[in-house]
């Protein structure tokens, strides 16, 4: 059992699959903090921690940011 906290080796598809298809919320935010471009901090896009995958991880700050979008509004997104 891997018991690694971030970035979960069992959750590496996944990730991918989450970059490859984020979301335009997600497209924004992302052009706007990436490159160091906000306080000289590194964000990271699909950080797992745990069993959840976040959209953007600052390992420096240890700040997760989330980012809701029509992908959330489903029944089994809510719950």
């Amino acid at each position: 059992m891997d018991k690694r906290i971030f970035n979960n080796y069992r959750l590496r598809q996944r990730r991918k699959l989450l970059r490859n298809t984020s979301t335009l919320a997600e497209d924004i935010l992302w052009e706007k903090i990436r490159r160091k471009q906000i306080l000289n901090t590194k964000f990271r896009r699909q950080v797992s921690i745990g069993n959840y995958v976040s959209d953007f991880f600052n390992f420096e700050l240890k700040l997760a940011i989330e980012v809701d979008g029509k992908n959330h509004d489903k029944k089994e997104q809510k719950e």
